[in-house]
């Protein structure tokens, strides 16, 4: 199994003997989860046939590749020739995942809105706000389904405000935007947030959803 994408490493790794773990970036890679069953690899993001056997795997000996939150930063004809190739046929699959903009209440909703709609979005971001709906995607549906989706999923964690203001820091808008000198958390707009937030019973922790949307096919013949 290959993984783009280190947040589901760790289920993943309960699942399969071998998981191979890629990034082009070696910062990534350092802090990643170590378990015993997974073997990083820094790749170029123009990987030769020759590299993608030695790094990855020979062609027809892979499970499944999953990619989290990236695919649509990829040259996608480059890779999807890559992942037909090392799949196994013709029942090997590919699973590629995004997330939207995090819901916690209207309040806090209608500030997060205001806050997205920066001109400091590349344009591939495009592809998320569709939901990967128009992302090329030329796999076959798995058994039981109909399509290659997108399938819609939620997943929901308890955070704090300052760890809702880490994850807003995470986005690539607000670090393009640092780079220009721009601070899009200015006081005006933690402020704002801060109003939205408010305080319950759960000190001051909320329960923040985000919206998953799952293209998975397999390779066919």
């Amino acid at each position: 199994m290959i993984l783009h994408g280190m947040s589901a490493l760790v289920v993943l790794a309960e699942i399969y003997n071998n998981v191979i773990a890629t990034d082009t970036s070696p910062k990534q890679l350092e802090f990643a989860t170590k378990l015993p069953n997974i073997r990083y690899q820094q790749t170029s993001p123009t990987m030769s046939s020759a590299e993608l056997e030695q790094k990855v795997g020979a062609e027809s000996s892979v499970d499944l590749v999953t990619i989290a939150q990236a695919m649509h930063w990829f040259d996608l004809p480059v890779f999807y020739k890559q992942v037909k190739w090392v799949l196994k046929k013709p029942h090997g699959i590919i699973a590629a995942w995004c997330y939207t903009t995090p819901e916690v209440n209207d309040s806090m909703d209608q500030v997060l809105e205001r806050f997205y709609k920066n001109s400091y979005w590349d344009s591939p971001r495009q592809m998320v706000d569709d939901k990967y709906k128009t992302i090329d995607f030329p796999f076959e549906a798995v058994d039981g389904e109909d399509s290659s989706g997108p399938f819609e999923f939620e997943n929901e964690r308890w955070m704090g405000l300052e760890d809702y203001f880490t994850y807003l820091r995470s986005w690539s808008a607000y670090q393009k935007a640092k780079e220009k000198g721009v601070e899009l958390l200015s006081e005006h707009v933690v402020e704002e947030f801060k109003r939205a937030w408010g305080e319950d019973e759960n000190g001051g922790q909320k329960l923040v959803k985000f919206p998953i949307y799952l293209r998975i096919g397999k390779v066919g013949a």
